[in-house]
């Protein structure tokens, strides 16, 4: 709904295409929708560019943002509804999803009524920046958690094959290595070219920038360093989070307000927005998968069960019985099969009592990521000033969105950091 409120609902209300026409023909529809998009954009419509002056459409920016804001929204209200519910019973995670979608559609449309001011903006652009902020931190968590486990894998695929035949498992470790090389030239192309086009004409007049950037390598080369002198961690897991520092000071970087430090700005972020939403989905998938498959590949998975054998002396042995001998009376049979014990909705709650709660909030910092990833953190980029400001917006939005994401950067790479220095640092404590 994101991607088709922003991309085409949007530019539907400001162009007035054919079928926008139709709908706005209803009485009284197509004047609500239009005033609430519009609500708090009014002042860009002046400064509306033209698409051959190059720089983008600010008029168009501020609603696009604002379709954005109403899908995500109701996604993060939903499944905020949906942790509270699972919290008190988490039962009620599975059941009536029908009513669930219903719901989502009806307050959807709903939102589409609702006015830009004060709802949208300001209050939940400063929610989705905040709940943006802590999931690029629980991203770290969930990107260490999948490569460690893709490590794991090749390597024990790699066991396997040595079991069967000495000398083919060597293709897997192979491989990861092949996958760390190419993770870690993608980080140092990735570095050069942000030195390349974020530093700026002259070095003192970006120096934010070129902060970011370079504490972005230090930290590369620190936990490669810090991963390589012990046995804590693997190099294929250091490389993905390595990667996932680089894109962050990307988005770091490419918040700046300074035309000068920023050759994006005024420009779509296709690429930023490209890979923002491919974490995403990657940490999405896994999010899901593991939370399941955690399940199903643990004792506590698989509730005790017992093989039901006749226990009346009277009844044939099921191991002395002649199959081809059809039952002519149903009492007769002998019972058997598997058997769960004890009331299946009071399992499932004790089960996922202390998990199902946590994955809706994890989906609840999903949504404000995606808006987040889809509208730039909410910035609107657009017109520069002599000095190469934005003049659009508020250049403290830029720069307090960059702190944002340095920040958050510092942190992951620092927990990163942690996992390999903790057991050595305390070596008597059990880190498994």
């Amino acid at each position: 709904f994101s991607l088709l409120f922003q991309y085409s609902l949007a530019p539907a209300i400001l162009k007035e295409n054919k079928w926008w026409k139709i709908y706005s023909s209803i009485p009284g529809m197509g004047k609500y929708l239009k005033s609430a998009f519009l609500d708090g954009c009014e002042m860009y419509e002046d400064q509306n560019q033209t698409e051959n002056s190059g720089v983008g459409d600010l008029y168009l920016q501020c609603v696009s943002n604002a379709a954005v804001y109403r899908p995500t929204f109701v996604s993060a209200i939903f499944f905020a509804c949906t942790a509270v519910a699972a919290r008190m019973s988490p039962s009620l995670n599975k059941e009536i999803w029908p009513a669930k979608y219903s719901a989502y559609l009806i307050a959807l449309i709903i939102t589409l009524f609702i006015p830009n001011t004060p709802l949208f903006t300001p209050f939940y652009l400063l929610i989705m920046r905040l709940c943006a902020m802590v999931f690029i931190f629980i991203q770290q968590v969930i990107l260490i958690d999948m490569a460690y486990n893709w490590n794991e894998s090749w390597v024990e695929r790699s066991n396997i094959c040595e079991s069967r035949e000495w000398g083919s498992g060597k293709k897997w470790l192979q491989a990861i290595v092949v996958s760390s090389v190419l993770l870690y030239l993608g980080c140092l192309i990735g570095v050069i070219l942000l030195y390349k086009h974020f530093s700026g004409e002259a070095e003192s007049s970006c120096g934010g920038n070129i902060t970011v950037i370079t504490f972005t390598w230090i930290g590369i080369l620190s936990m490669l360093g810090a991963q390589l002198s012990g046995e804590e961690g693997s190099l294929l897991t250091t490389a993905v989070i390595s990667a996932y520092s680089t894109y962050l000071a990307y988005s770091t970087v490419s918040k700046n307000p300074n035309a000068t430090c920023n050759p994006t700005l005024g420009n779509e972020d296709v690429w930023g927005i490209a890979i923002g939403l491919f974490f995403t989905m990657i940490s999405l998938i896994w999010t899901g998968w593991s939370w399941t498959a955690a399940e199903r590949l643990t004792e506590e998975g698989v509730e005790t069960a017992r093989s039901l054998t006749p226990v009346d002396p009277a009844r044939p042995d099921p191991a002395t019985l002649n199959l081809d001998v059809p039952f002519l009376d149903e009492e007769e049979r002998p019972t058997t099969g598997l058997v769960v014990s004890g009331n299946d909705e009071e399992r499932f709650n004790n089960r996922h009592k202390d998990s199902l709660w946590k994955l809706n909030v994890v989906l609840v910092l999903i949504s404000c990521w995606v808006a987040a990833s889809l509208t730039g953190w909410g910035t609107i980029s657009g017109g520069i000033g002599e000095a190469g400001e934005h003049t659009a917006a508020n250049p403290l939005v830029g720069r307090f969105n960059m702190v944002m994401i340095a920040l958050s950067q510092n942190l992951a790479v620092g927990l990163y950091m942690w996992t390999l220095l903790a057991p050595r640092i305390f070596p008597d404590r059990d880190f498994s």
